[in-house]
């Protein structure tokens, strides 16, 4: 029986990947326990393990007293003495328990104790193990749908895929394999749960870490990624060396590499950026296949102001806004969009705006903030209502309006152009 215990520790210690000196700990802790269960807490006992024998000694601790009150804790002199004839009141003297004396529940109850600790002790370990991968690309086995997502195998443990880290129009049954991406581990009372992810930007960022060496090696490097899972996704990249493409490398011989990624996202269209320090190139590049004419960035409001030709509008906007959004997203910044006749009737309805702020002597501005945005707005007020918001006099609003009159046909004839140009595209 000892040495079948001595090789059942060696042989857990190996198979679990446990420590040697916390199975013998955790055995002795399960034994004491044992013996408290059975005879009570006021049981002085210590338990040692022999790692030689493979022998579990139990030893209990007695007082010697001239008069025993619990033969628990207690012992006579005269009956200490026959053990040792040198022994005085108030010395304490051990005796050795068999441990096949504590009975069937009581060994059972020890089994349970060593088996919670091994748990215990190797949900530790798989919690050190993962909570240090997180970041790091998993492969696993669908197991079960659970009410959060899906439960993966990952060997080891166990992983959830939830419902929002899934990619939308993906579909599982159990024994698919799938990759994911660890994005977190969690401590909870059933154990570690290590959270993973195939919709998250991460997850596509260590998919180019792995299928583009350079990479990997930080020749290339990512500088952002915007997804749509399942659809489409822009990832901006930058060479940190000059005889390297970016592009190219993350593209691949004949697409290979790119490729590679795509089908791994089922299909989803990825678009590689070149990223640029200065923000309007960089725009440019994450609005492509659109062309740009110009871009005017307004620092203080986070916000660009992009002018393509009217055929490019679609290109710039793409299919739900999905372009359009997924640069804002890359770039961190707010986009407008306006077509080159947009941008020149709004550029001349201002012009107009300047000229009659100039005949009124009153700052563009003001006109602005009182919410006369236009040379319409302007016409279609009262007399009060100028006075009132603008603080004008009678011969002021006299000027206004024989500027607005005088630039209003101006105006219109720029719509006009705009309408017809229009109607002939139709």
């Amino acid at each position: 029986m000892s040495l079948e215990l001595k090789k059942a520790i060696e042989q857990i210690s190996k198979d679990r990947g446990l420590d040697r000196d916390m199975l013998i700990s955790t055995l002795e802790e399960a034994v004491r326990t044992s013996v408290t269960r059975k005879y009570g807490d006021d049981l002085d006992v210590e338990v040692h393990y022999s790692d030689d024998t493979g022998d579990i000694e139990v030893f209990q601790f007695k007082f010697v007293v001239e008069e025993v009150e619990d033969p628990l804790t207690q012992i006579s002199l005269e009956e200490a003495r026959q053990h040792d004839p040198s022994i005085q009141i108030d010395d304490e003297m051990g005796f050795r328990l068999k441990v096949e004396d504590l009975g069937r529940i009581a060994a059972q109850s020890a089994k349970q104790v060593i088996i919670q600790r091994m748990r215990d002790a190797e949900q530790e370990l798989i919690y050190e193990e993962f909570k240090d991968r997180v970041g790091e690309i998993v492969s696993g086995m669908v197991q079960r749908r659970d009410k959060g997502g899906w439960v993966i195998n990952l060997g080891r443990t166990e992983a959830l895929l939830p419902r929002e880290e899934q990619i939308p129009r993906e579909h599982y049954k159990r024994n698919d394999r799938i990759q994911a991406l660890i994005i977190d581990v969690r401590r909870e009372g059933r154990g570690p749960q290590v959270i993973i992810s195939r919709a998250h930007r991460d997850y596509m960022a260590a998919l180019f870490r792995r299928e583009v060496p350079e990479v990997d090696d930080g020749s290339v490097q990512i500088m952002g990624v915007a997804r749509d899972p399942g659809s489409r996704a822009k990832v901006a990249v930058l060479s940190r060396e000059r005889d390297i493409d970016a592009v190219g490398a993350c593209v691949g011989v004949r697409g290979s590499r790119i490729q590679n990624i795509v089908q791994e996202l089922h299909g989803e269209r990825i678009d590689i950026v070149v990223w640029s320090p200065d923000i309007a190139t960089y725009a440019r590049n994450a609005l492509a296949p659109a062309l740009v004419s110009r871009i005017n960035v307004d620092e203080a409001s986070n916000l660009l102001e992009v002018t393509v030709p009217d055929d490019q509008l679609t290109n710039a906007i793409g299919r739900k806004g999905q372009n359009v959004k997924l640069a804002a997203k890359l770039l961190g910044w707010k986009i407008d969009i306006f077509t080159e006749s947009r941008y020149h009737e709004a550029n001349a309805a201002g012009r107009g705006l300047e000229q009659v702020a100039s005949v009124a002597e009153i700052p563009v501005d003001k006109l602005m903030e009182t919410g006369f945005r236009s040379l319409d707005a302007l016409r279609g007020a009262s007399d009060a209502e100028l006075a009132e918001k603008l603080e004008l006099t009678s011969a002021r609003i006299a000027d206004l309006r024989a500027a607005v009159n005088f630039l209003s046909p101006v105006v219109e004839g720029v719509s006009e152009k705009r309408d017809d140009a229009e109607s002939g595209e139709e």
